[in-house]
Protein backbone atom coordinates (compact mmCIF):
# COMPACT_ATOMS: atom_id res chain seq x y z
CA UNK A 1 0.00 0.00 0.00
CA UNK A 2 1.33 3.41 -0.95
CA UNK A 3 1.60 6.06 1.73
CA UNK A 4 0.91 9.78 1.23
CA UNK A 5 1.69 12.50 3.75
CA UNK A 6 -0.94 15.26 3.54
CA UNK A 7 -0.41 18.80 4.81
CA UNK A 8 -3.87 20.22 5.55
CA UNK A 9 -4.33 23.20 7.84
CA UNK A 10 -8.15 23.22 7.70
CA UNK A 11 -9.43 19.84 8.85
CA UNK A 12 -12.30 18.55 11.00
CA UNK A 13 -13.38 19.09 13.71
CA UNK A 14 -12.83 22.68 12.55
CA UNK A 15 -15.95 23.77 10.66
CA UNK A 16 -14.60 24.89 7.30
CA UNK A 17 -15.42 24.26 3.64
CA UNK A 18 -11.67 24.12 3.03
CA UNK A 19 -11.34 21.16 5.37
CA UNK A 20 -13.82 18.96 3.51
CA UNK A 21 -11.54 18.25 0.54
CA UNK A 22 -8.59 16.85 2.55
CA UNK A 23 -11.00 15.08 4.89
CA UNK A 24 -12.38 13.16 1.91
CA UNK A 25 -8.83 12.04 1.08
CA UNK A 26 -8.36 10.78 4.61
CA UNK A 27 -11.73 9.07 4.52
CA UNK A 28 -11.51 7.36 1.12
CA UNK A 29 -7.88 6.98 0.00
CA UNK A 30 -7.51 3.65 1.80
CA UNK A 31 -10.24 2.16 -0.41
CA UNK A 32 -7.89 2.59 -3.36
CA UNK A 33 -4.71 1.24 -1.82
CA UNK A 34 -3.33 4.49 -0.37
CA UNK A 35 -2.64 5.10 3.32
CA UNK A 36 -3.13 8.82 4.16
CA UNK A 37 -1.06 10.47 6.87
CA UNK A 38 -2.68 13.84 7.57
CA UNK A 39 -0.64 16.51 9.33
CA UNK A 40 -2.89 19.25 10.65
CA UNK A 41 -3.21 21.42 13.74
CA UNK A 42 -5.25 20.76 16.82
CA UNK A 43 -8.69 22.30 16.55
CA UNK A 44 -11.04 22.93 19.45
CA UNK A 45 -14.54 24.14 18.63
CA UNK A 46 -14.67 26.11 21.84
CA UNK A 47 -16.41 29.26 20.61
CA UNK A 48 -18.49 28.12 17.65
CA UNK A 49 -17.42 31.16 15.61
CA UNK A 50 -14.39 32.85 14.01
CA UNK A 51 -12.47 32.68 17.30
CA UNK A 52 -12.03 28.93 16.86
CA UNK A 53 -9.55 29.71 14.06
CA UNK A 54 -7.21 31.50 16.47
CA UNK A 55 -7.88 29.75 19.79
CA UNK A 56 -4.90 27.94 21.34
CA UNK A 57 -4.91 24.16 21.38
CA UNK A 58 -5.68 22.41 24.63
CA UNK A 59 -2.47 20.35 24.44
CA UNK A 60 1.08 21.49 23.79
CA UNK A 61 2.09 18.04 22.57
CA UNK A 62 1.56 16.41 19.21
CA UNK A 63 -1.37 13.99 19.15
CA UNK A 64 -1.34 11.00 16.78
CA UNK A 65 -4.54 9.13 15.96
CA UNK A 66 -4.72 5.86 14.02
CA UNK A 67 -7.85 4.44 12.45
CA UNK A 68 -8.93 2.14 9.64
CA UNK A 69 -8.86 5.19 7.36
CA UNK A 70 -5.29 6.28 8.07
CA UNK A 71 -3.21 8.42 10.41
CA UNK A 72 -3.86 11.93 11.71
CA UNK A 73 -1.03 13.92 13.26
CA UNK A 74 -2.43 16.88 15.21
CA UNK A 75 0.24 19.44 16.02
CA UNK A 76 -0.09 21.92 18.89
CA UNK A 77 -1.19 25.42 18.02
CA UNK A 78 -0.24 28.68 19.74
CA UNK A 79 -1.83 31.88 18.40
CA UNK A 80 0.46 34.73 17.43
CA UNK A 81 0.47 37.99 19.38
CA UNK A 82 -2.14 39.63 17.14
CA UNK A 83 -4.57 36.77 17.67
CA UNK A 84 -3.89 36.63 21.40
CA UNK A 85 -4.84 40.30 21.59
CA UNK A 86 -8.07 39.59 19.68
CA UNK A 87 -8.93 36.66 21.93
CA UNK A 88 -8.50 38.84 24.99
CA UNK A 89 -10.01 42.12 23.84
CA UNK A 90 -12.29 41.20 20.91
CA UNK A 91 -11.97 41.91 17.19
CA UNK A 92 -13.17 45.54 17.49
CA UNK A 93 -10.19 46.72 19.59
CA UNK A 94 -6.55 47.33 18.64
CA UNK A 95 -7.38 46.67 14.97
CA UNK A 96 -4.46 48.67 13.54
CA UNK A 97 -1.94 47.12 15.92
CA UNK A 98 -3.21 43.63 15.12
CA UNK A 99 -2.89 44.31 11.39
CA UNK A 100 0.75 45.35 11.81
CA UNK A 101 1.55 42.29 13.92
CA UNK A 102 -0.25 39.96 11.50
CA UNK A 103 1.56 41.48 8.51
CA UNK A 104 4.89 40.95 10.28
CA UNK A 105 4.08 37.29 10.91
CA UNK A 106 2.71 36.71 7.40
CA UNK A 107 5.82 38.20 5.80
CA UNK A 108 8.58 36.64 7.86
CA UNK A 109 7.07 33.13 7.88
CA UNK A 110 8.35 32.84 4.30
CA UNK A 111 11.97 33.32 5.38
CA UNK A 112 12.08 31.88 8.89
CA UNK A 113 10.22 28.91 10.34
CA UNK A 114 8.01 30.99 12.57
CA UNK A 115 4.31 31.61 12.84
CA UNK A 116 1.28 29.67 13.95
CA UNK A 117 1.33 27.35 10.92
CA UNK A 118 4.95 26.23 11.26
CA UNK A 119 3.88 23.46 13.62
CA UNK A 120 2.72 21.49 10.57
CA UNK A 121 6.22 21.61 9.10
CA UNK A 122 7.86 20.40 12.30
CA UNK A 123 5.23 17.70 12.79
CA UNK A 124 5.70 16.45 9.23
CA UNK A 125 9.50 16.54 9.49
CA UNK A 126 9.46 14.55 12.73
CA UNK A 127 7.27 11.92 11.11
CA UNK A 128 9.41 11.67 7.97
CA UNK A 129 12.61 11.21 9.97
CA UNK A 130 11.27 7.89 11.25
CA UNK A 131 8.82 6.88 8.50
CA UNK A 132 8.90 6.65 4.73
CA UNK A 133 6.15 7.90 2.43
CA UNK A 134 5.71 7.76 -1.34
CA UNK A 135 4.33 11.28 -1.87
CA UNK A 136 3.71 14.55 -0.08
CA UNK A 137 0.42 16.32 -0.82
CA UNK A 138 -0.21 19.89 0.34
CA UNK A 139 -3.53 21.69 -0.01
CA UNK A 140 -3.80 25.47 0.02
CA UNK A 141 -4.71 27.90 1.22
CA UNK A 142 -2.86 28.70 3.44
CA UNK A 143 -0.19 28.59 0.74
CA UNK A 144 2.67 28.54 3.23
CA UNK A 145 1.98 24.79 3.23
CA UNK A 146 3.33 24.70 -0.33
CA UNK A 147 6.62 26.09 0.93
CA UNK A 148 6.73 23.48 3.68
CA UNK A 149 5.99 20.70 1.17
CA UNK A 150 8.72 21.99 -1.14
CA UNK A 151 11.23 22.06 1.72
CA UNK A 152 10.28 18.57 2.89
CA UNK A 153 10.49 17.31 -0.69
CA UNK A 154 14.05 18.58 -1.02
CA UNK A 155 15.14 17.32 2.39
CA UNK A 156 13.71 13.80 2.11
CA UNK A 157 13.77 13.39 -1.68
CA UNK A 158 10.02 12.78 -1.94
CA UNK A 159 7.83 13.99 -4.79
CA UNK A 160 5.20 16.50 -3.78
CA UNK A 161 1.84 17.52 -5.23
CA UNK A 162 0.27 20.97 -4.85
CA UNK A 163 -3.52 21.07 -4.46
CA UNK A 164 -4.96 24.52 -5.18
CA UNK A 165 -8.46 25.03 -3.81
CA UNK A 166 -8.22 28.67 -4.96
CA UNK A 167 -5.77 30.83 -6.92
CA UNK A 168 -2.75 32.10 -4.97
CA UNK A 169 -1.14 35.30 -6.28
CA UNK A 170 -4.12 35.99 -8.56
CA UNK A 171 -6.69 36.46 -5.81
CA UNK A 172 -8.24 39.91 -5.46
CA UNK A 173 -6.92 40.53 -1.96
CA UNK A 174 -3.37 40.09 -3.20
CA UNK A 175 -3.87 41.80 -6.57
CA UNK A 176 -4.97 45.20 -5.26
CA UNK A 177 -1.44 46.07 -4.18
CA UNK A 178 1.08 45.68 -7.01
CA UNK A 179 4.01 45.15 -4.64
CA UNK A 180 2.18 42.47 -2.66
CA UNK A 181 1.06 40.79 -5.87
CA UNK A 182 4.61 40.66 -7.22
CA UNK A 183 5.86 39.33 -3.90
CA UNK A 184 3.30 36.53 -3.96
CA UNK A 185 4.07 35.76 -7.60
CA UNK A 186 7.72 35.41 -6.64
CA UNK A 187 6.86 33.09 -3.76
CA UNK A 188 4.48 31.03 -5.87
CA UNK A 189 7.02 30.49 -8.67
CA UNK A 190 9.75 29.65 -6.16
CA UNK A 191 7.61 27.06 -4.35
CA UNK A 192 6.53 25.43 -7.60
CA UNK A 193 10.07 24.88 -8.92
CA UNK A 194 10.31 21.35 -7.56
CA UNK A 195 6.60 20.42 -7.57
CA UNK A 196 5.81 17.07 -9.17
CA UNK A 197 2.20 17.74 -10.16
CA UNK A 198 -0.40 20.43 -9.61
CA UNK A 199 -4.07 19.67 -8.96
CA UNK A 200 -6.88 22.18 -8.77
CA UNK A 201 -10.66 22.32 -8.61
CA UNK A 202 -11.66 23.97 -11.91
CA UNK A 203 -10.52 25.03 -15.37
CA UNK A 204 -10.70 28.66 -14.27
CA UNK A 205 -8.18 28.19 -11.45
CA UNK A 206 -6.06 26.04 -13.77
CA UNK A 207 -5.83 28.92 -16.26
CA UNK A 208 -4.82 31.30 -13.49
CA UNK A 209 -2.05 28.96 -12.36
CA UNK A 210 -0.85 28.34 -15.93
CA UNK A 211 -0.47 32.06 -16.53
CA UNK A 212 2.35 32.04 -13.97
CA UNK A 213 3.59 28.46 -13.64
CA UNK A 214 4.80 27.13 -16.97
CA UNK A 215 5.66 23.59 -18.06
CA UNK A 216 4.03 21.85 -15.09
CA UNK A 217 1.37 19.18 -15.25
CA UNK A 218 -1.95 20.57 -13.96
CA UNK A 219 -4.90 18.24 -13.39
CA UNK A 220 -8.45 19.31 -12.58
CA UNK A 221 -10.22 17.26 -9.90
CA UNK A 222 -13.37 19.09 -8.80
CA UNK A 223 -14.95 19.15 -5.39
CA UNK A 224 -17.94 16.98 -4.59
CA UNK A 225 -20.28 15.76 -1.89
CA UNK A 226 -19.66 13.18 0.82
CA UNK A 227 -21.82 10.18 -0.08
CA UNK A 228 -21.84 8.79 3.47
CA UNK A 229 -23.17 12.02 4.96
CA UNK A 230 -25.60 12.50 2.10
CA UNK A 231 -26.94 8.99 2.71
CA UNK A 232 -27.58 9.95 6.33
CA UNK A 233 -29.81 12.80 5.12
CA UNK A 234 -31.90 10.62 2.82
CA UNK A 235 -34.45 9.99 5.56
CA UNK A 236 -34.72 13.66 6.56
CA UNK A 237 -38.21 14.88 5.75
CA UNK A 238 -38.84 18.18 4.02
CA UNK A 239 -40.70 20.74 6.10
CA UNK A 240 -44.40 19.85 5.53
CA UNK A 241 -45.84 22.78 7.45
CA UNK A 242 -44.31 25.94 5.98
CA UNK A 243 -42.43 26.36 2.71
CA UNK A 244 -38.79 26.97 3.65
CA UNK A 245 -35.65 27.95 1.75
CA UNK A 246 -32.18 27.18 3.11
CA UNK A 247 -28.86 28.90 2.42
CA UNK A 248 -25.49 27.85 3.84
CA UNK A 249 -22.07 29.44 4.02
CA UNK A 250 -20.36 32.60 2.90
CA UNK A 251 -22.27 35.48 1.32
CA UNK A 252 -19.90 37.63 -0.72
CA UNK A 253 -20.07 41.39 -1.47
CA UNK A 254 -21.10 40.67 -5.08
CA UNK A 255 -24.17 38.76 -3.90
CA UNK A 256 -27.32 40.91 -3.87
CA UNK A 257 -28.60 39.42 -0.64
CA UNK A 258 -30.42 42.56 0.39
CA UNK A 259 -32.42 42.45 -2.85
CA UNK A 260 -33.39 38.85 -2.10
CA UNK A 261 -34.61 39.88 1.35
CA UNK A 262 -36.58 42.67 -0.28
CA UNK A 263 -38.35 40.16 -2.54
CA UNK A 264 -39.11 37.80 0.35
CA UNK A 265 -40.42 40.78 2.31
CA UNK A 266 -42.85 41.53 -0.54
CA UNK A 267 -43.96 37.90 -0.56
CA UNK A 268 -44.80 37.77 3.14
CA UNK A 269 -46.45 41.22 3.09
CA UNK A 270 -48.72 39.89 0.35
CA UNK A 271 -49.94 37.25 2.79
CA UNK A 272 -47.80 34.26 1.86
CA UNK A 273 -46.10 32.34 4.64
CA UNK A 274 -42.56 31.01 4.27
CA UNK A 275 -39.23 30.64 6.06
CA UNK A 276 -35.69 31.58 5.12
CA UNK A 277 -33.10 29.57 7.09
CA UNK A 278 -29.51 30.83 6.99
CA UNK A 279 -26.75 28.50 8.21
CA UNK A 280 -23.26 29.60 9.21
CA UNK A 281 -23.37 32.82 7.22
CA UNK A 282 -20.70 35.49 7.59
CA UNK A 283 -22.92 38.60 7.48
CA UNK A 284 -25.31 37.93 10.33
CA UNK A 285 -25.02 41.51 11.59
CA UNK A 286 -25.86 42.90 8.15
CA UNK A 287 -28.89 40.64 7.83
CA UNK A 288 -30.18 41.61 11.26
CA UNK A 289 -29.61 45.31 10.54
CA UNK A 290 -31.46 45.13 7.21
CA UNK A 291 -34.39 43.30 8.78
CA UNK A 292 -34.59 45.76 11.67
CA UNK A 293 -34.33 48.92 9.55
CA UNK A 294 -35.84 47.97 6.17
CA UNK A 295 -37.79 44.70 6.44
CA UNK A 296 -39.29 44.39 9.94
CA UNK A 297 -41.97 42.06 8.59
CA UNK A 298 -39.24 39.44 8.07
CA UNK A 299 -38.33 39.25 11.73
CA UNK A 300 -40.38 36.10 12.29
CA UNK A 301 -39.66 34.58 8.89
CA UNK A 302 -35.83 34.58 8.84
CA UNK A 303 -33.84 32.29 11.11
CA UNK A 304 -30.03 32.46 11.41
CA UNK A 305 -28.06 29.47 12.71
CA UNK A 306 -24.43 29.44 13.83
CA UNK A 307 -21.77 27.32 12.16
CA UNK A 308 -22.03 23.59 12.72
CA UNK A 309 -20.29 20.36 11.64
CA UNK A 310 -20.92 19.38 8.03
CA UNK A 311 -23.08 16.38 8.89
CA UNK A 312 -25.38 18.51 11.06
CA UNK A 313 -25.46 21.22 8.42
CA UNK A 314 -26.53 18.88 5.65
CA UNK A 315 -29.29 17.43 7.80
CA UNK A 316 -30.54 20.95 8.50
CA UNK A 317 -30.40 21.82 4.80
CA UNK A 318 -32.29 18.66 3.90
CA UNK A 319 -35.18 19.72 6.14
CA UNK A 320 -35.82 22.65 3.79
CA UNK A 321 -38.00 22.47 0.69
CA UNK A 322 -35.61 24.40 -1.54
CA UNK A 323 -32.03 25.65 -1.37
CA UNK A 324 -30.75 29.08 -2.37
CA UNK A 325 -27.56 29.22 -4.44
CA UNK A 326 -25.94 32.59 -5.15
CA UNK A 327 -24.04 33.19 -8.38
CA UNK A 328 -20.28 32.50 -8.14
CA UNK A 329 -19.73 33.09 -11.88
CA UNK A 330 -16.42 31.55 -13.02
CA UNK A 331 -16.04 29.63 -9.74
CA UNK A 332 -18.07 26.52 -8.98
CA UNK A 333 -17.50 26.49 -5.22
CA UNK A 334 -18.32 23.51 -3.01
CA UNK A 335 -21.84 24.37 -1.88
CA UNK A 336 -23.51 23.30 -5.12
CA UNK A 337 -22.25 19.72 -4.77
CA UNK A 338 -23.80 19.29 -1.33
CA UNK A 339 -27.02 20.77 -2.67
CA UNK A 340 -26.97 18.20 -5.50
CA UNK A 341 -26.41 15.33 -3.09
CA UNK A 342 -29.23 16.43 -0.79
CA UNK A 343 -31.64 16.46 -3.76
CA UNK A 344 -33.56 19.59 -2.88
CA UNK A 345 -34.62 21.98 -5.63
CA UNK A 346 -31.97 24.66 -6.15
CA UNK A 347 -32.98 28.29 -6.63
CA UNK A 348 -30.10 29.88 -8.53
CA UNK A 349 -29.93 33.67 -8.12
CA UNK A 350 -29.33 35.32 -10.52
CA UNK A 351 -28.52 34.72 -14.18
CA UNK A 352 -29.08 38.27 -15.43
CA UNK A 353 -30.01 40.66 -12.66
CA UNK A 354 -29.04 44.32 -13.17
CA UNK A 355 -28.21 45.05 -9.50
CA UNK A 356 -26.20 41.83 -9.20
CA UNK A 357 -24.18 42.72 -12.28
CA UNK A 358 -23.31 46.10 -10.78
CA UNK A 359 -22.07 44.35 -7.63
CA UNK A 360 -20.16 41.83 -9.74
CA UNK A 361 -18.34 44.55 -11.63
CA UNK A 362 -17.43 46.22 -8.36
CA UNK A 363 -16.54 43.29 -6.13
CA UNK A 364 -16.01 40.03 -8.03
CA UNK A 365 -12.36 39.02 -7.51
CA UNK A 366 -11.49 37.66 -10.95
CA UNK A 367 -11.40 38.95 -14.49
CA UNK A 368 -13.05 37.02 -17.27
CA UNK A 369 -10.82 34.52 -19.06
CA UNK A 370 -11.43 33.90 -22.74
CA UNK A 371 -12.85 30.43 -23.27
CA UNK A 372 -13.76 29.92 -19.60
CA UNK A 373 -17.45 30.04 -18.75
CA UNK A 374 -18.82 32.48 -16.20
CA UNK A 375 -21.96 30.37 -15.82
CA UNK A 376 -20.53 27.19 -14.32
CA UNK A 377 -23.19 26.71 -11.65
CA UNK A 378 -26.00 27.49 -14.06
CA UNK A 379 -24.68 24.95 -16.56
CA UNK A 380 -24.37 22.26 -13.89
CA UNK A 381 -27.91 22.87 -12.66
CA UNK A 382 -29.20 22.51 -16.23
CA UNK A 383 -27.08 19.40 -16.79
CA UNK A 384 -28.45 17.76 -13.65
CA UNK A 385 -32.01 19.12 -13.88
CA UNK A 386 -31.63 20.11 -10.24
CA UNK A 387 -33.20 23.53 -9.97
CA UNK A 388 -34.58 26.77 -11.30
CA UNK A 389 -32.43 29.42 -12.95
CA UNK A 390 -33.86 32.71 -11.67
CA UNK A 391 -33.09 35.55 -14.05
CA UNK A 392 -33.58 38.53 -11.74
CA UNK A 393 -35.34 39.82 -8.62
CA UNK A 394 -38.60 40.25 -10.53
CA UNK A 395 -38.67 36.59 -11.54
CA UNK A 396 -37.71 35.52 -8.03
CA UNK A 397 -40.98 36.73 -6.56
CA UNK A 398 -43.02 34.68 -9.05
CA UNK A 399 -40.84 31.60 -8.49
CA UNK A 400 -41.22 31.74 -4.71
CA UNK A 401 -45.00 32.26 -4.86
CA UNK A 402 -45.40 29.35 -7.29
CA UNK A 403 -43.34 27.10 -5.00
CA UNK A 404 -45.41 28.15 -1.98
CA UNK A 405 -48.57 27.20 -3.87
CA UNK A 406 -47.04 23.84 -4.86
CA UNK A 407 -46.02 23.23 -1.25
CA UNK A 408 -49.52 23.96 0.04
CA UNK A 409 -50.92 21.31 -2.27
CA UNK A 410 -48.39 18.51 -1.75
CA UNK A 411 -46.49 19.50 1.45
CA UNK A 412 -43.24 18.97 -0.47
CA UNK A 413 -41.25 20.31 -3.43
CA UNK A 414 -40.13 17.77 -5.99
CA UNK A 415 -36.57 17.64 -7.30
CA UNK A 416 -36.02 15.29 -10.23
CA UNK A 417 -32.25 15.70 -10.52
CA UNK A 418 -30.14 13.40 -12.71
CA UNK A 419 -26.46 12.68 -13.42
CA UNK A 420 -25.26 13.90 -10.03
CA UNK A 421 -23.67 10.71 -8.68
CA UNK A 422 -20.48 11.49 -10.63
CA UNK A 423 -19.77 14.28 -8.11
CA UNK A 424 -19.40 12.02 -5.10
CA UNK A 425 -16.13 12.71 -3.26
CA UNK A 426 -15.29 9.03 -3.28
CA UNK A 427 -15.00 9.22 -7.06
CA UNK A 428 -12.75 12.27 -6.74
CA UNK A 429 -10.61 10.35 -4.22
CA UNK A 430 -10.26 7.48 -6.68
CA UNK A 431 -9.16 9.89 -9.40
CA UNK A 432 -6.61 11.39 -7.01
CA UNK A 433 -5.18 8.00 -6.14
CA UNK A 434 -4.55 7.35 -9.81
CA UNK A 435 -1.92 10.10 -9.62
CA UNK A 436 0.12 8.09 -7.12
CA UNK A 437 1.62 5.75 -9.69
Amino acid sequence: MKKVLILAYDFPPYVSVGGLRPYSWYKYFHEFGVHPVVVTRQWCNKYGNYLDYVAASESNKTIIEESEHGTIIKTPYKPNLANRIMLRYGKERFVFLRKILSAYSEYFQWFVLIGSKSGLYFGAKEYLINNSVDYILATGSPFILFKYASMLSNRFNIKWIADYRDPWSHTSTRSKNTLIKKFNMYLEKKCMKNVYKIVTVSEFVKCKIQSLIKNKSIIVIPNGYDQDIISATSNVQQNPDVFSIGLAGTIYPWHSMKSILRVINQVVINGYEMKLNLYGINIEKNINTWIKSDFPALNEFVQIYSRMPNKDLLEKLASNNALLLLNYYSFMGTKIYDYLGIKRKILFCFSNDSESLVLKNKFFPAEKIHGISESLQEELINETNSGIIVEDIYKLKDVIINLIIEHKKSKTITCDSINYVQFSRIKQAEEYCNLFS
